[in-house]
């Protein structure tokens, strides 16, 4: 397979199923967040404080593979076969959300990202994947989309959150609270 095309020397780029569009249509500034989401959850498993939590990051990145597949994929278009998210895969995120926050002290106040460079890092994968999930719902106010793809990256977004503050319990940080100046 060869790493480039020239195909979309133009401006251009197609979607699973073959149609053309332009490389800054919605729907690939959308599956494009995803991909770089995708990255940064590589960087946040590859923290040493996520050893423990490679796996299930692991397969967070593999379901957002399938989710980059799902919005790449020409609308109406039955003939490609792509893989889906389930129900499963949500409810394998509040699993974990649970499991976090139970061993974590309430939140009284709302906390400043950072405090490590580990934490940090999930953060920055936090909040690209809360624009993931806007750029989502924009594009399924054109054209639909699978709401499950919503909820996945609500969810997801959650974790992340959690993950972060779970991370800097591990690595002995405190939450830094936000002092609104009124």
């Amino acid at each position: 397979m060869k790493i480039y095309t020239k195909t979309g020397d133009q401006g251009t780029t197609a979607l699973f199923g073959g149609k053309r569009v332009s490389k800054a249509d919605l729907r690939i500034d959308t599956y494009g967040t995803v991909d770089e989401l995708n990255s940064w959850i590589g960087v946040v498993r590859d923290q040493p404080v996520n050893e423990k939590r490679k796996d299930f990051l692991i397969s967070i990145q593999d379901n957002l593979f399938v989710t980059g597949s799902i919005l790449a994929t020409e609308p109406g278009n039955t003939k490609v076969k792509i893989p889906s998210l389930s129900e499963a895969d949500v409810t394998a995120l509040e699993k974990e959300i649970d499991a976090m926050d139970a061993q974590l002290p309430p939140m009284k106040f709302f906390i400043l990202p950072g405090g490590h460079q580990s934490v940090s890092f999930c953060h920055v994968a936090r909040t690209v994947c809360r624009r993931a999930e806007r750029l989502t719902i924009a594009l399924h106010a054109q054209e639909p989309i699978d709401l499950l793809v919503v909820r996945y990256l609500n969810r997801l977004s959650d974790y992340l959150f959690v993950l972060a503050r779970k991370m800097g319990a591990e690595l002995n940080v405190e939450d830094t609270p936000w002092k609104a100046r009124i």
